[in-house]
């Protein structure tokens, strides 16, 4: 499989991924309109290094969806505007969703919006009334986006202290070297430190960090981690979490100025069970 050049994003990617938090609580208004429309403008420009058509829809509680109750189960509190995401089922097709879309995140945080990931607290039916969808459209996840409320719900307070947001796993335990018996030292990470630092720092679904990777020569080995018999619905979000990873490392990556493709490798070393290989980073 050949994979796509993508361009870096025109933000400080590095601030953006430290300066974003999932936000739930919203100032009661829609945005501007010029925020709207550069937002959406940015949108169309992104792509993601599988080829994949991901499609973001804006949906407004006071534009085009008046009618239309859009229920996140009292998990979103304020937000008159959301981000819906559809795609094709095809290979990649979750993590070309977390890739792309967490770009647009990125550079919403830029911009002073808010943004969380909704894979399952929200209500698909009543979304999909205020939507263009087909039938064999996929329709992972949402996200509202707004203006944060200095003032955070109760919800949204319970919510960050049983997820334990500000925190993720540490190095060792997701980063290996040659293998999945040794860990990776920062130093063997070489110029490479910050791109893996930024992964670690991304969001995930309930913050289960479901990702490994292990540097072999030039050579990053992408996994994503969950047990083999999970259902479908949850083995697509933990590919679309790893897609999330994936553009914090390779977006940080460019910025530093370093290049490399993505490919599909014969991997040699002994996986463990619940380890599953998606991709690849081959640096120059």
């Amino acid at each position: 499989m050949q994979f796509k050049e993508v361009d870096k994003l025109n933000v400080d990617v590095k601030e953006a991924v430290k300066k974003r938090v999932s936000t739930r609580s919203f100032e009661d208004k829609s945005l501007s309109e010029d925020d709207k429309n550069r937002i959406l403008e940015i949108n169309s420009g992104l792509t993601n290094p599988f080829d994949v058509n991901v499609r973001v829809q804006y949906i407004s509680k006071d534009s085009g969806a008046e009618g239309v109750q859009l229920g996140t189960y009292g998990t979103i509190k304020g937000a008159k505007d959301y981000l819906a995401i559809t795609v094709k089922d095809e290979p990649f097709a979750m993590e070309a969703v977390g890739y792309q879309f967490e770009n647009l995140v990125l550079n919403a945080t830029q911009m002073g919006l808010g943004t969380v990931w909704l894979a399952a607290t929200f209500s698909r039916k009543n979304f999909e009334k205020a939507m263009e969808i087909s039938s064999d459209d996929l329709f992972p996840c949402i996200s509202p986006i707004g203006y944060p409320s200095e003032k955070k719900s109760l919800v949204e307070k319970l919510t960050r202290v049983g997820l334990g947001s500000k925190n993720r796993k540490s190095w060792e335990k997701i980063f290996f070297l040659n293998d999945f018996e040794h860990s990776l030292s920062k130093d063997d990470a070489g110029t490479y430190e910050q791109s893996l630092e930024m992964l670690r720092l991304a969001p995930s679904s309930t913050n289960a960090q479901p990702w490994a990777v292990v540097k072999e020569g030039n050579k990053f080995h992408f996994f994503c981690d969950y047990k083999n018999n999970i259902n479908e619905d949850m083995r697509k979000i933990k590919h679309l979490d790893l897609g999330i990873a994936l553009s914090h490392f390779h977006q940080t990556a460019m910025a530093d100025g370093l290049t490399g493709k993505f490919e599909i490798e014969d991997i040699k070393f002994t996986t463990p069970e619940n380890m599953h290989y998606v991709i690849s980073y081959v640096a120059k």
